[in-house]
């Protein structure tokens, strides 16, 4: 029921925030940010458990903990940035907003190379030549 709770807390600070924006703007993104930092630390956990538990099954299939490595990067990159830009936009400011999503993309961009350079090499070993 945890997600009860998530959703309470964003009902309640959005309600704070409405209120709060209209007299005092700077105040209300400290609450912005302080609201999302509630919510990470609450979902802190739940993310080291999908880490652990993607690291256990990477182990256990023997497989290459690299590429596994990998996706959990590309996910954590992805996950911030959304997160970052999210907030950026509640401090109205879209265009840090957009420059935050274009650099994490770049970022994750980067971060597949090795996994498709893999993909291409197995391809290029299956086809006939």
């Amino acid at each position: 029921m945890e997600i009860a709770q998530i959703v309470g807390l964003g009902l309640i600070a959005t309600i704070f925030l409405l209120i709060i924006r209209q007299e005092n703007p700077v105040m209300a993104v400290v609450l912005s940010l302080a609201f999302s930092a509630v919510i990470f630390l609450f979902l802190a956990d739940k993310i080291s458990t999908v880490v652990g538990v993607v690291t256990e099954l990477s182990h256990q299939a023997e497989a290459n903990y690299f590429f596994m490595g990998t996706v959990l990067k590309i996910l954590g990159v992805a996950y911030l940035a959304e997160f970052g830009a999210a907030i950026c936009r509640d401090a109205g400011e879209a265009s840090v907003a957009k420059k935050v999503e274009f650099g994490a993309k770049i970022i994750i961009a980067v971060l597949a190379l090795p996994i498709m350079i893999a993909i291409l090499e197995s391809l290029m070993e299956i086809l006939p030549g």
